[in-house]
């Protein structure tokens, strides 16, 4: 329930009656978003959280909400209308009203008002006809229905977060590697649990305000209009005021919006980035410039709140002048309707208190619909990582029984998303035959990883196809596809866990015989055999070497026994013993296709053929001895190599 918003019906709340121009701000600092879009923005919102709720879930917290507001309302404090007690005040009759409204100062000019206040202080119920009652005894009940209703809605707002953030974090992980490589990592963080938090708490808590005040306000206005319908239609001019005031003012306020929401993002990404990356920290000592940065970030997101707040100070003064002048205005007019006897002293009492509440409802009504169209403009990003497709198709069904894991380059040109403009390959065919080892060479930048991102189906080729068994890679159901095609980067990624957890990592029912065969063959038996049993690797492998760490990524690959297994670079960081000892028994599997990527000539040599890649394309196919008689491309990078 938003603070400052009573539990009960129209005039119970003591603050409310205080008096003219003291009330308070009745709804959380809202943040607003205007324009076709924003109002867009929100109907797809509603739809969103619609289609998550069961039909019988939405129809029973739609009619839950009204029940309570309703015994609520029947159990309210204030369930008479005030005209009553002002006639009685008007006309200088004896009236305890301490339980009504407990501030004399609501009613100085009323004839009598000296034996209101003798009364006002020393009596808890009002005293209607002589017979006294003590309608305090139903706050218990109000309390309750309200509680219930507050309740209600914060058990929504709970399952809300939680399918936003589910069905956020599933969106994502579904993405290509495109999309994380141009959206920073901070950046997805900070939608994933801050605006996932606030577009969900949006729609339960605006609700909730928004039906208890509409009735409350449809209610006032019924009471205005039997007091006096010239005065309430005098008093409706504040409304299209108050919206051209709040529109100039969401105006204003959307621009910073967003820049905070960038900053405060841009805040967390420094944070990532820096934790992440400790080790070169430390190493160039620069931890107090880092310091330095993030400190500059928090600055920044200060000064935009700063200023947001400002303008919000200078809106609020806004408002309520225009609140304090319709009410003279109202008093003026009342007070010329009482002197042609259109109304009364003890009806314009009544009107000025009904409209102090009707400008509070109205400001709320306004308020709410500020907010739900800010916290939709605070989701845009999160809307457009749901609706965002991927620009790889992973929808393939096909998954045979048995694959033999021929693979096919077959005129295969592709460029990255991020860089249109450059061509990494050019026209590239090339085969990997089942039960050979094939190397892939060349200088940096020649598209060596690109060949495998393409095999991977990671990116999709502009033109040409990637085959295998003589089938487009995309047409494979996806889990099928990386089941048959492993691979084995030059950055192995660990996971926080136990080492059997990373080796069996995607997979289920792995016995300890599968296990302990994959880690002997990535030659990772005996090092595993030195550590305690269930050993937590730490965060991304951090506990173990690189040396380590590859070994187990090879382990990983190799447990699911692939048709395809593809080393770039797997084995970079071990000694020459090692690599050639994992080297033996990958190809100890005659019916495999392996392609290795290495820049170590002694595993470049004992493949059985070698293609050379330079500015993306196949310069050079054969064996290590028919291209060192060549003595072509191959050649001059053996010698450039020999020669480092």
């Amino acid at each position: 329930m938003a603070p400052g918003l009573g539990q009960n019906s129209f005039v119970g709340e003591a603050d409310t009656l205080r008096g003219v121009g003291e009330g308070r701000v009745i709804v959380p600092q809202s943040r607003l978003h205007t324009g076709h879009a924003g109002m867009l923005l929100l109907i797809n919102l509603l739809k969103f959280f619609e289609a998550w709720l069961e039909a019988y879930d939405l129809i029973r917290v739609i009619a839950g909400i009204l029940i309570v507001k309703l015994v609520t309302l029947m159990l309210s404090e204030s369930g008479f209308p005030i005209d009553f007690a002002a006639h009685k005040v008007a006309k200088g009759d004896p009236f305890n009203v301490g339980w009504i409204c407990p501030y004399e100062n609501v009613f100085p000019f009323a004839p009598g008002s000296n034996a209101v206040r003798a009364n006002m202080w020393s009596c808890d119920s009002v005293s209607i006809g002589g017979a006294g009652t003590n309608p305090p005894s139903r706050f218990p009940s109000s309390s309750a229905c309200a509680s219930c209703r507050g309740g209600l809605f914060m058990f929504i707002i709970s399952r809300m977060v939680i399918r936003t953030r589910n069905l956020l974090f599933s969106s994502l992980v579904q993405q290509d590697l495109a999309f994380f490589q141009e959206v920073k990592t901070g950046a997805l963080a900070s939608r994933l649990s801050k605006d996932t938090t606030m577009m969900s708490r949006s729609v339960p808590l605006n609700t909730n305000v928004f039906l208890r005040t509409l009735i409350k306000t449809l209610g006032l206005y019924g009471f205005m209009i039997g007091l006096s319908w010239r005065l309430t239609l005098l008093m409706l001019i504040e409304t299209p005021l108050m919206m051209t005031v709040q529109k100039v003012y969401n105006a204003r306020r959307q621009a910073l919006l967003k820049a905070i929401q960038d900053s405060v993002a841009h805040s967390e990404e420094v944070v990532h980035e820096v934790i992440s990356s400790m080790e070169t920290v430390h190493s160039f000592a620069t931890e107090e410039k880092e310091s330095q940065r993030y400190e500059a970030s928090l600055e920044d997101t200060c000064r935009l709140k700063n200023q947001r707040d400002l303008e919000r100070i200078v809106y609020i003064l806004v408002v309520r002048v225009i609140r304090l002048s319709m009410k003279l205005i109202l008093l003026y007019c009342g007070y010329q309707q009482i002197r042609t006897g259109l109304m009364t002293g003890g009806n314009l009492v009544s009107f000025i208190l009904y409209q102090t509440n009707v400008g509070r409802c109205v400001q709320a009504l306004i308020y709410t619909y500020g907010d739900a169209l800010s916290n939709v403009g605070a989701a845009e990003k999160v809307f457009e990582y749901l609706d965002r497709e991927p620009s790889v198709c992973t929808e393939g069904t096909l998954s045979k029984e048995s694959l033999r894991g021929r693979v096919s380059f077959q005129n295969v040109s592709f460029c990255y998303p991020s860089r249109p403009e450059i061509q990494v390959l050019k026209n590239v065919s090339f085969e990997l035959r089942p039960g050979e080892v094939t190397a892939l060479v060349g200088p940096n930048g020649s598209g060596k990883s690109s060949c495998v991102a393409l095999l991977e189906h990671f990116y999709e080729p502009q033109s040409g196809e990637v085959l295998l068994d003589g089938v487009p890679v995309g047409k494979y159901e996806h889990k099928y596809l990386h089941r048959q095609v492993a691979l084995v980067g030059q950055e192995p990624v660990l996971f926080s866990g136990s080492i059997r957890e990373n080796i069996t990592y995607g997979l289920q029912g792995c016995s300890e015989e599968d296990v302990s065969r994959a880690a002997g063959e990535a030659d990772a038996l005996g090092f595993i055999r030195e550590l305690e049993g269930g050993f937590d690797v730490g965060e991304k492998g951090g506990q173990l070497s690189i040396g380590q760490k590859q070994r187990l990524a090879i382990a990983r690959a190799l447990i699911r026994d692939p048709k395809v297994l593809v080393l770039d670079e797997a084995t970079s960081a071990l000694d020459p013993e090692s690599d050639a000892a994992i080297q033996r028994s990958v190809q100890k599997h005659g019916a495999r296709t392996v392609l290795v990527i290495a820049h170590r000539m002694q595993t470049v040599e004992n493949a059985d053929k070698i293609v050379v890649l330079e500015g993306g394309e196949v310069v050079e196919e054969g064996t290590h001895a028919e291209l060192m008689g060549r003595q072509g491309p191959y050649y001059r990078l053996v010698e450039r190599t020999q020669a480092e």
